[in-house]
């Protein structure tokens, strides 16, 4: 999914605003399992074709790496096995996994992700340059909104493929889509966020938890991995997350015409609040709620 020349990949593309578009997803039987658990859904076939993601040497160059990450980020490194993995939750489905991001090359596949979204069908000579500084943008944001502010966290979402005890994957072969998943809290005065109200001067962040809220953004997926669920089961995995929280209800922007991502997120339970929509109208957008 990751390939920036030959073979140019197709996305189910996400804005921060949601879809744009998107064909019939179908839910696959799925179970939750707490980390260092056994999975013990009955075996599928797999298949053996690998996702076409490789980044061209001519793309990214080794002195460009270091930059980026401020280490070694190693394009060639291999999947890292589940059970050397820490999570607090996964979530298993057929052949994926969802789980948080917590490698380098992990953060820099979903930036990377994020950018051959953002820019996927646009005819530009230089689009190539585009796609890796916005996936350089992107990579160090991930990073930075790692840590919590004001007691707002945020966490990489990342769907990728189980492991095959004969095949081999990369990092970059194994994600095939990404998510981001913010615990927010409301401004003094908001009743939802981003809600224009006349608060003081220095006003408040109310840390209780009715005031907590999940945020859902830059959900993206390969073309090549679509129509098996992939988009739905992260958008359950995150909402699970947002109720693990103790958390009550999780909000996502989509654009006004974008009806495929509407479809999709009522689906999933989110409702537009009606109160954000003349707040919106300059945006385009519309303000979804779930109650988790």
């Amino acid at each position: 999914m990751l390939t920036v020349s030959l073979h140019k990949p197709e996305f189910l593309s996400f804005s921060h605003y949601g879809f744009r578009d998107l064909h019939k997803f179908s839910r696959i039987p799925s179970s939750w399992t707490i980390a260092m658990s056994n999975y013990s859904g009955s075996s599928e076939t797999r298949k053996k074709e690998e996702l076409s993601i490789q980044v061209p040497a001519t793309s990214i160059s080794s002195s460009e790496t270091q930059r980026l990450a401020g280490s070694d980020l190693r394009f060639d490194r291999l999947q890292v096995p589940e059970k050397e993995l820490m999570h607090d939750r996964k979530f298993e489905f057929g052949q994926f996994v969802a789980r948080e991001a917590v490698i380098d090359e992990e953060y820099w596949t979903a930036a990377w992700l994020r950018a051959e979204s953002h820019w996927e069908g646009r005819n530009d000579r230089y689009v190539d340059n585009h796609k890796r500084k916005f996936a350089e943008q992107e990579f160090h944001a991930i990073k930075r909104h790692r840590t919590s502010l004001h007691g707002q966290k945020c966490r990489c979402i990342i769907m990728v493929r189980k492991e095959d005890k004969h095949v081999k994957r990369t990092v970059l072969k194994g994600v095939v889509g990404t998510l981001d998943l913010s615990v927010r809290c409301l401004l003094h005065g908001e009743t939802f966020p981003g809600e224009r109200v006349k608060a003081p001067l220095f006003c408040s962040i109310h840390s209780t938890g009715a005031n907590r809220y999940g945020y859902v953004a830059n959900l993206c997926v390969a073309k090549s991995a679509r129509r098996q669920g992939i988009a739905t089961n992260m958008l359950h995995f995150a909402i699970e997350l947002v109720k693990s929280n103790g958390i009550e209800h999780a909000y996502v922007h989509v654009h006004r015409n974008n009806t495929p991502a509407q479809k999709l997120y009522e689906k999933m339970g989110f409702e537009i609040v009606e109160a954000a929509s003349s707040q919106l109208v300059e945006e385009q957008t519309y303000l979804l709620c779930c109650k988790a």
